[in-house]
């Protein structure tokens, strides 16, 4: 009894040694490239939402910068308005059109250096 007790884990070595060496799929390899495929589609999943994302930050960058500068902007034309609503700067904006007031005499100089 003994012996056949003996026999009994050989033989599965045996079996399980065999079966291993005389089948052609080798699974520890299938199971590798099949990892490493699961982990290149993975990968290339991600590719769009990256090349969005970077495409997302330069424009941000591009609309702040643009802000900033439409808010100076909107700056120097408020100060613009705010002087151009003062009544000297009506006179001066209506005299550099050639108006005149009333009783005035208005004057035409000609041949001035820079005309």
């Amino acid at each position: 009894m003994a012996s056949t007790a003996a026999r009994a884990p050989a033989r599965a070595r045996r079996r399980y040694r065999s079966t291993a060496g005389r089948g052609p799929i080798r699974w520890d390899r299938v199971g590798r490239v099949a990892l490493l495929a699961v982990l290149g589609i993975i990968l290339a999943l991600y590719i769009s939402p990256a090349k969005h994302w970077i495409e997302q930050s330069a424009t941000a960058g591009a609309q702040r910068e643009e802000l900033g500068r439409l808010k100076s902007e909107q700056g120097r034309l408020t100060g613009q308005v705010r002087d151009l609503r003062r009544p000297a700067a009506l006179e001066r904006e209506a005299r550099k059109l050639g108006m005149v007031k009333r009783g005035e005499r208005s004057y035409v100089i000609e041949g001035l250096p820079g005309d």
